[in-house]
């Protein structure tokens, strides 16, 4: 399989430009840096509903979130709550800003898009900590903002997609509401990047494994974090009885085979995960809809998904 010409382009465009990786720069550049570079290539001039930015509190500091209400609007809406990548250290609700409006208007549903604490400033565990308490908080709130609180979906990409196979083995743990379905897009299962893609596309394709390292050094507190199953949701010990998932992967991505093996193991563990691989895509390609096209494929195979599982 050879990479598609759009995400060439995109990796092509990088180096013409002599953009510098992130994993060159100090944590706080590369914070500013990246939310730079997520507008240039996200789907532009989105209409929503609306969109609201609030705080909701957290069992250890208050958390700030963006709620969306789609363009068609209406009352008991199903919700899906939203955990942006960016390896724990990046990102934020404006550089998923375009995503989550697309999503929300697409489903149609209510997103909340949270900004989790990270690294260096927060390290592990405060990122899951967050991403449970925005999901409790959803769940025994989000009928006051026009959702309905027994149709609430866990989403993410990347380290967002860790957050949430994340939040759905903590819900099981704890006995609360599960989340009715879990879309992974290429989520970081397994912080010990030993399977053969993370061998063989560990340089080329953006997410690098010098990067990589670079998010453990300024997410993890110390190299044992990284057998902990909040931080490799792969080691945990059991994957049996948690909510459906659907795993997108990108072909010319070192996360591949961990989204693969993480399904694999809740199929065999009597859960349920479908996976589609998108093979000439690359890591992140999700978030550029302005430029690569299947971009909004995968998309819309996440909703399409998302409303089965809301009965729809």
């Amino acid at each position: 399989m050879t990479l598609d010409p759009q995400a060439k382009f995109v990796l092509d465009i990088a180096i013409k430009n002599k953009v510098p990786p992130l994993d060159s720069m100090s944590a706080t550049d590369a914070k500013k840096a990246y939310e730079a570079r997520a507008q240039k290539m996200c789907l532009k001039d989105l209409s929503i509903g609306s969109s609201e930015d609030f705080e909701i509190p957290g069992s250890e500091s208050s958390i700030p979130v963006r709620l969306y209400k789609p363009i068609d609007g209406g009352e008991d809406l199903p919700v899906v709550v939203y955990y942006h990548g960016g390896g724990w250290v990046i990102g934020s609700r404006d550089s998923h800003d375009a995503l989550c409006r697309q999503i929300s208007n697409e489903g149609p549903f209510i997103v909340l898009s949270v900004d989790y604490r990270m690294g260096p400033e927060h390290a592990f565990p405060a990122a899951p900590t967050d991403a449970f308490d925005a999901y409790k908080w959803t769940i025994e709130n989000i009928q006051n903002h026009s959702g309905n609180a027994k149709k609430v979906a866990v989403a993410g990409d990347s380290a967002g997609g860790n957050l949430s196979a994340v939040v759905s083995i903590m819900a099981r743990d704890l006995g609360i509401q599960p989340p009715a379905f879990q879309w992974l897009i290429y989520p970081a299962t397994d912080a010990h990047m030993i399977t053969d893609s993370h061998k063989e596309l560990s340089e080329g394709y953006f997410l690098t494994k010098d990067l990589m390292n670079w998010f453990q050094g300024h997410y993890l507190q110390n190299e044992g974090d990284r057998d902990d199953w909040r931080v490799s949701p792969l080691r945990s010990e059991s994957l049996a009885d948690l909510p459906p998932a659907l795993i997108q992967t990108a072909g010319f991505d070192p996360l591949k085979d961990e989204g693969v093996l993480y399904g694999e193991r809740m199929n065999k563990e009597g859960s349920s995960a479908s996976h589609t691989e998108y093979p000439d895509m690359i890591h992140g390609f999700i978030n550029l809809g302005g430029v690569i096209d299947q971009a909004n494929v995968a998309v819309a195979e996440g909703v399409e998904a998302l409303n089965a599982a809301f009965g729809r």
